[in-house]
């Protein structure tokens, strides 16, 4: 009988290592979080969808009920909770687990602010400009419109154009001249344009990543020496950490 792979897959990544273990002939539930991303998943020939949000019990008795011998964590690197629960849930269920992180980006140079909260980068954006350009998603977006350090700024979000996106940008009170709704990843020279576009002074960004764009926007950033508030990756004690897709692989066929 195959081996069989729960992954967690909200990412570009996620959906590659999906590919991968299909291709290596794993049996792999894939599971996310939005309609966008299971239209994405779709396209994996072979892979078995979980859209359904789950907390650590719930994914515990999926992974109890479903034979399941490895759970691989390919969340966002700022998806703290998800990959807390996850941890736990594996734990409980004694079933092995592995987190998948892309590389961050080297930092050098430039105006960097290093903050390790959305609620910290909103205060530290405030400080250095009025003009303050969103970079980190939709997610937390509440944070940063009621924010009362940033209630006398202006703001520009760029996201991802999806309706549910769109709507809750408007029941947030942003307006379309706020809201730049475009899908990465960008070059440097895009990232330059939409900056000067909204007059940016500030720039608050995650390092997430080559994959994530955060190469393009710290080039373009310096480039209109511009400073930018990061948001650190969330410091994590994870059971069994992979840098690459080869070491995904080679800890599952361990199990083997």
């Amino acid at each position: 009988m195959n081996t069989k792979i729960f992954l967690i897959a909200g990412t570009q990544d996620g959906r590659e290592l999906a590919k991968i273990l299909l291709e290596r002939g794993f049996d792999v539930t894939a599971s996310v979080v939005s309609d966008y991303g299971k239209k994405l998943l779709e396209t994996c020939a072979g892979v078995k969808i979980n859209d359904k949000p789950l907390d650590a019990d719930e994914l515990e008795k999926i992974l109890r009920g479903g034979n399941f011998s490895a759970v691989v964590d390919a969340s966002h690197p700022y998806a703290q909770n998800v990959s807390a629960n996850a941890i736990r849930a594996a734990q409980s269920a004694k079933i092995f687990y592995v987190r998948y992180e892309r590389a961050q980006v080297e930092v050098t140079g430039g105006k960097i602010f290093h903050v390790d909260s959305y609620e910290s980068a909103a205060v530290k954006a405030s400080e250095l400009g009025k003009n303050i350009f969103i970079t980190t998603g939709s997610r937390n977006l509440k944070t940063f419109v009621e924010s009362p350090a940033l209630k006398d700024c202006n703001l520009t979000v760029r996201i991802l154009p999806t309706a549910e996106v769109l709507a809750q940008c408007e029941t947030l009170g942003l307006s379309p001249k706020q809201i730049i709704a475009i899908q990465g990843r960008f070059s440097t020279a895009l990232n330059v344009e939409m900056f000067k576009h909204a007059n940016a002074e500030v720039i608050v960004t995650k390092n997430s990543g080559t994959i994530g764009g955060a190469d393009t926007k710290l080039e373009a950033a310096e480039i209109l020496n511009l400073p930018v508030v990061m948001i650190d990756r969330p410091k994590i004690d994870y059971p069994n950490l992979a840098a690459t897709f080869a070491d995904v692989l080679e800890l599952i066929r361990n199990l083997e």
